[in-house]
Order: structure tokens, then sequence, then C-alpha cells
């Protein structure tokens, strides 16, 4: 889908279905575009959610949240998101 694969901006979530199980498959869709700014992961399972969060191409990972933040995190993005992250190694 094109939203899936375009960066918007404004109050826009994607949702999409997949495979029980298959979290390989959503990181390799996740990761198919060509932005990587920002991603959240919703989940029940804490494992599962940093095992997803450290194979994003995506400059913040939220989980279990969206937009929450801190002014001293690194910020910036992945691909054609950005050129780094700030205050970041």
């Amino acid at each position: 889908m094109y939203i899936a694969q375009e960066e918007s901006f404004g109050p826009v979530m994607v949702i999409s279905k997949f495979k029980n199980g298959d979290i390989d498959g959503v990181l390799r869709r996740a990761n198919a575009t060509e932005y990587g700014l920002a991603s959240g992961v919703f989940t029940k399972d804490i494992n599962k959610a940093l095992y997803i969060s450290e194979k994003l191409e995506a400059g913040t990972v939220f989980i279990n949240t969206y937009n929450k933040t801190d002014v001293a995190a690194p910020f910036g993005g992945f691909k054609l998101s950005g050129f780094g992250k700030d205050l970041g190694k």
C-alpha cells in the first residue's frame, strides 16, 4: 500500500495483518521502505518488543506508546529520513 511506504506526517497509523509468529516477515515489510524516521511496536511480550526494536531500521522505536520521548534522547532517522542520530554514538 502507498500509505505504508510513504513518510506521512500527521496523525496516521498503518495497521496491517500478519501470520501469527511471523515476526521476521513483519520486519522485512517494515524495513522495505525508503524511509525510517520512527516506528511503533505494540505487544504484551517485552522480549518480542525488544527483538523487533533492535531489528527495525528506524530512528526512534516506540514500545506500547507513540510520540512520547525525552528531549535528551537521540533523535534522527535512517535512509531518506535523515542523516543519522543527533546526540547518538
